[in-house]
């Protein structure tokens, strides 16, 4: 059992899932294994998101919004800076 704890409530919008699935489908192709890309892919889905309303606000948030700071994310998590925030 995993717990995921980043995200936030501005996360509940049109286009999320979208994105999410692009992460995971992106993550098995790049060659992790799909439990390794779902655990990680929602933890950077929800820091991506974290990190875009830290520049707006959870009312605001959009996909892309999570889109445009997914490559930040992803640079947290590889130096194991995720506790930053």
């Amino acid at each position: 059992m995993y717990f995921n704890t980043s995200g936030n409530s501005g996360m509940a919008t049109a286009g999320m899932g979208d994105v999410l699935t692009g992460i995971l489908t992106g993550l098995v192709a790049q060659g992790y294994e799909p439990d390794e890309a779902c655990v990680l892919g929602a933890y950077l889905h929800g820091l991506a998101a974290d990190l875009a309303i830290k520049e707006s606000s959870r009312e605001s948030l959009t996909a892309s919004d999570v889109i445009e700071h997914l490559g930040k994310a992803f640079f947290h998590v590889r130096n194991y800076d995720v506790t930053w925030f």
